[in-house]
């Protein structure tokens, strides 16, 4: 891309903001008055299939159907298991969601408090009540690999347009990477080749309202390699 030609910064908004005169839909963030849309939160104004929404700046993840986030439980009950996916709501995973057939009471054979998951948002009501599901192609227990947590205002950034960012990130450390819009990153690689993909993903994340941000870590990934070579 032309340097000259750099993308504009995406809006910065704070409560009673104008989001929108009533062509989009009301998201997570946003209030209507007067058939306007208005930011309720201080974040990122997110346009996205009609909706307009606001990222919060900082604070806890909102799920939202369809979100792949990885999740560990945190309890078990005779149907169901119940999953922390880092938000301020509780998320049961029922054994009807699970790729395993499960008999009544069995649960904990299948999963264990403190175990590691993929999985995705199936439902949110109004009230907040979640159910998530790892019936989907790719989701599942994980067994190896290091769990690192960032902000989840700062995944888009992680994954980058048309999954860019995280695609240079796979390629150049021979990693396999699985971002969560929940803020949790699962890498999995060879020792010193992992740790230059989590000291990268961290540095989107201290860096991810700066410009060229892509060719920076690109060129720190590539410096440390060569190093290490």
């Amino acid at each position: 891309m032309n340097r000259k030609e750099a993308r504009p910064a995406r809006e910065v908004v704070v409560p009673g903001d104008l989001l929108d005169e009533g062509d989009l839909r009301p998201g997570n963030g946003t209030y209507v008055l007067d058939g306007k849309v208005y930011a309720s939160r201080l974040g990122v104004k997110n346009v996205f299939s009609g909706t307009v929404s606001v990222i919060p700046l900082k604070g806890r993840y909102i799920p939202t159907p369809g979100d792949m986030v990885l999740g560990m439980i945190v309890d078990i009950g005779p149907s169901n298991w119940l999953v922390d996916i880092n938000s301020p709501y509780p998320a049961p995973l029922h054994v009807n969601e699970v790729p395993w057939k499960v008999e009544f009471g069995d649960t904990s054979r299948f999963l264990k408090i403190g175990d590691m998951i993929m999985a995705k948002i199936l439902m949110v009501d109004e009230s907040m009540k979640i159910q998530v599901t790892m019936n989907d192609s790719g989701l599942r227990k994980l067994e190896d690999g290091q769990i690192v947590e960032i902000a989840h205002s700062k995944v888009s950034r992680v994954i980058g347009k048309s999954g860019s960012m995280i695609q240079m990130i796979k390629n150049m450390t021979d990693c396999r990477i699985f971002v969560g819009q929940n803020g949790r990153v699962w890498v999995d690689g060879d020792v010193e080749n992992a740790t230059v993909a989590v000291d990268a993903i961290k540095m989107i994340e201290r860096e991810a309202q700066t410009s060229n941000l892509t060719e920076r870590v690109k060129d720190f990934i590539g410096s440390v390699i060569e190093e290490e070579g």
